[in-house]
């Protein structure tokens, strides 16, 4: 094992850990807008860990490429997804539901 292996090892962990985390926060957490930071604070940062983990066993640009555009598309298509659960959440809570 060299150096990149051990680095990409300890991404793919931390990308792992912070995936439990996010779930059993989704578990524990009970309002729609805690759920709703919970799922896509760390998911984020899971996701491109686990990118940059796969990058380092094959560091070449061919890997880079694909890589980074679901790295870019990841980050835009989580903050989107966000704020529409987030105003979904306040229309209802406005029409008198109250936040679940």
């Amino acid at each position: 094992m060299n150096v990149l292996d051990v680095a990409a090892a300890v991404c793919l962990l931390a990308g792992a850990a912070l995936a439990l985390t996010a779930g059993w926060g989704m578990v524990r957490f009970r309002t729609t807008l805690d759920r709703m930071h919970v799922a896509t604070k760390p998911q984020v940062l899971c996701v491109l860990l686990v990118l940059l983990a796969m990058w380092l066993r094959q560091p070449t640009w061919a890997t880079a490429g694909p890589l980074l555009i679901v790295a870019v598309a990841q980050i835009i298509t989580v903050s989107v997804a966000a704020y529409v659960v987030a105003r979904a959440d306040y229309r209802r809570s406005d029409a008198g539901g109250g936040s679940s």
